[in-house]
């Protein structure tokens, strides 16, 4: 039902099959932002500090119990078990600190509190420990908001149409080809965005998220930019102080390798977010904040749903309101399904299939041959 009991139906003469996929509709859609607001309850749209914070008390908490036990009792473990032990810790701390990355994130979006210099506060110690440039990401983050499914403006995972790809490109279009794309943009994707704007939006000069002055930013955020900056340095000293006190390999253990896997989750889920063939993306011009904002698909990470605090499961939601707690999203999802008819996506696939068919389907965009407009651009894999 829609806003005030109408029911909203959806049109499908803009939604097709192309190689038995049933693509989101890209026609302008019968409802409005305002008719989705007013279908979610109000108590979605409120923010509790107490609530809030609970859930960073309990995030840390599980990573120092991890972090206590990795430190104190695996030394004790004959020789051959400690190298089953540590590769487990690395996988459950990265979670649980995925965890945490995903509350500063909510801290970004102003939807942790109902106070803007406690989300940035929150924040900047939250990402600042996970070696993220606040501020610097809030910006830009905030632009991919403003702009998803843009092949013009939106920040990150932009495509590009054949004629901009690589001339390498075809010969990784294969198995082996795919495992080492894999592997770079899990392991170095997120430190190549952030100092090379590696899959972000072109700039007309180099763009880096460490830079106050570069095209990022405007000239009133350079200060702010400056602080995240402050953050990741101080961190690093602590890092650095650390490892003379206890080891390199001490703090590779214990922190570096939990934060590979944080990184690699982080890029592995705004991937599979924004990158399916049944998504559009759109020029400008077709492109409209809600219909890009629509081309986004919830995906379905098992138990890693709750410990990912459902970022992975109501994207959707979240690219609609932003500035709604993760804890009331699954509810507001619930509430919007109705209204969103087929706009909505939902890709129950087991997220390491679901990575591994993106990576195969999804290498480029390009329009249809026989559309009536070329303003609608859907994922190809045909060099």
């Amino acid at each position: 039902m829609g806003a005030g009991g109408r029911r909203v139906s959806v049109p499908t003469t803009k939604k097709e099959e192309y190689n038995g996929i049933q693509r989101v509709p890209f026609s302008k859609p019968p409802f409005t932002l305002g008719q989705i607001k007013k279908a979610i309850p109000p108590h979605c749209f409120q923010r509790s500090v107490l609530r809030s914070f609970s859930y960073v008390v309990y995030d840390l908490t599980i990573a120092f119990l991890f972090y206590y036990i990795a430190t104190n009792y695996f030394h004790y473990l004959p020789g051959p078990l400690s190298y089953f032990a540590w590769p487990i810790y690395w996988a459950l701390q990265g979670c649980v600190l995925t965890g945490v990355w995903v509350i500063a994130h909510e801290c970004g979006h102003h939807a942790f509190s109902d106070y803007q210099w406690l989300d940035d506060s929150v924040g900047l110690v939250l990402h600042s420990c996970l070696l993220v440039p606040y501020f610097s990401w809030k910006y830009s983050h905030r632009r991919h908001h403003s702009n998803t499914g843009s092949l013009d403006r939106d920040e990150v995972f932009v495509p590009k149409p054949k004629s901009q790809m690589a001339w390498f490109s075809k010969y990784l279009n294969n198995p082996p080809g795919r495992v080492l794309t894999l592997a770079i943009t899990l392991i170095l994707g997120w430190p190549l965005y952030l100092a090379f704007n590696v899959s972000g939006r072109p700039y007309d000069r180099f763009a880096c998220h460490f830079d106050p002055h570069g095209p990022i930013y405007s000239d009133r955020e350079r200060i702010q930019i400056y602080i995240s900056d402050a953050g990741i340095l101080a961190v690093t000293y602590g890092l650095f102080r650390l490892a003379a006190a206890k080891g390199l390999a001490w703090v590779l253990c214990v922190y570096g390798a939990p934060l590979l896997i944080v990184n690699g989750f982080l890029v592995l889920i705004t991937y599979l977010q924004h990158t399916h063939p049944a998504l559009p993306h759109y020029d400008s011009s077709e492109w409209d904040w809600l219909r890009g904002a629509l081309a986004t698909m919830d995906r379905d990470y098992g138990v890693l749903n709750k410990v990912f605090h459902n970022i992975t499961d109501t994207h959707v939601a979240h690219h609609l309101i932003s500035t709604m707690p993760h804890y009331h999203a699954m509810e507001a999802t619930k509430a919007v399904k109705p209204i969103l008819g087929e706009y909505y996506q939902f890709d129950g696939t087991p997220f390491y299939k679901a990575m591994w068919r993106e990576a195969k389907e999804c290498l480029y965009v390009e329009p249809d041959e026989d559309a009536q407009t070329n303003g609608v651009f859907w994922y190809r894999n045909k060099f």
